[in-house]
């Protein structure tokens, strides 16, 4: 399959520290860009053929060079813009209706990535079907393995969780959802505002903390007309994304422990 990663925005937590660069990817962990992080850990990922990053193409091609299956392309305005840009950038002649064009996408800012997290990941996925596989991850998970670390959480009837920062999905399904997808990744940080627009009965279920994984599945492929899948991951890597100064903080040490 081939990888997007989303580089074309700057999080307005992060915007002293990278008043340097015109792209939170671009901030320096180490002696390396964020971003080259990301890109190394889907490089190793035996299951990934092509990369296109999307985002500022002048700075990403100074930082990244030119590497054997990369790709660039120019981000867009939103998220989703973006990544319908480096859908594009893979698939100039459009997608094929009858076949399925399976894409995974990460966003440029979870450099404690690891090849072990994308594979554990992507063999989840095989184990249902669906058109698109979203990773959340555990309060236990993240607080074990990253203790004080800042997330934000929904709570339902299996516990406490994060999103993770990797989507898999069927290229196919990506236009016709792209409205209402604009919607939901706008309000991601904010559980309650993420159920209004999922209706009234969703949202007192949610506020009584009686909803389940598969009950904000079945909602949230009702909603979009497609297959969602939740996928539980054990690995908090792809949920510890950089969109605040202590997560800079926190990376930054974990990742020079490494080195």
């Amino acid at each position: 399959m081939d990888a997007i990663v989303l580089a074309g925005g700057l999080s307005n937590g992060l915007e002293e520290e990278a008043a340097e660069w015109p792209n939170e990817a671009l901030i320096p962990i180490g002696s390396r860009p964020m971003i080259d992080y990301v890109v190394a850990a889907l490089r190793q990922t035996a299951a990934i053929d092509r990369i296109v990053v999307a985002g500022p193409i002048a700075e990403l091609n100074r930082v990244l060079g030119e590497q054997p299956g990369l790709l660039l392309a120019e981000g867009g305005a939103t998220a989703i813009q973006t990544l319908q840009l480096g859908l594009r950038r893979l698939f100039p002649e459009g997608i094929q209706p009858h076949t399925p064009q399976w894409v995974l996408v990460a966003t440029a800012d979870i450099p404690l990535l690891t090849v072990a997290a994308v594979q554990n990941f992507l063999e989840l996925c095989r184990k249902r079907a669906g058109d698109l596989y979203y990773p959340i991850v555990s309060r236990e998970q993240n607080e074990t393995h990253y203790p004080g670390v800042k997330r934000t959480y929904v709570m339902l009837r299996e516990g406490a969780f994060t999103g993770g920062n990797l989507v898999l999905v069927d290229g196919r399904v990506i236009a016709p959802c792209a409205q209402l997808a604009e919607q939901i990744v706008a309000r991601r940080k904010n559980p309650l505002a993420l159920s209004w627009l999922l209706g009234l009965g969703f949202v007192i279920r949610f506020l009584l903390r009686r909803l389940s994984i598969a009950e904000v599945e079945s909602k949230a492929s009702r909603l979009l007309g497609i297959r969602g899948v939740a996928v539980v991951s054990g690995y908090p890597e792809i949920g510890v994304d950089v969109d605040k100064p202590s997560d800079l903080l926190l990376v930054r040490r974990i990742l020079a422990g490494q080195q």
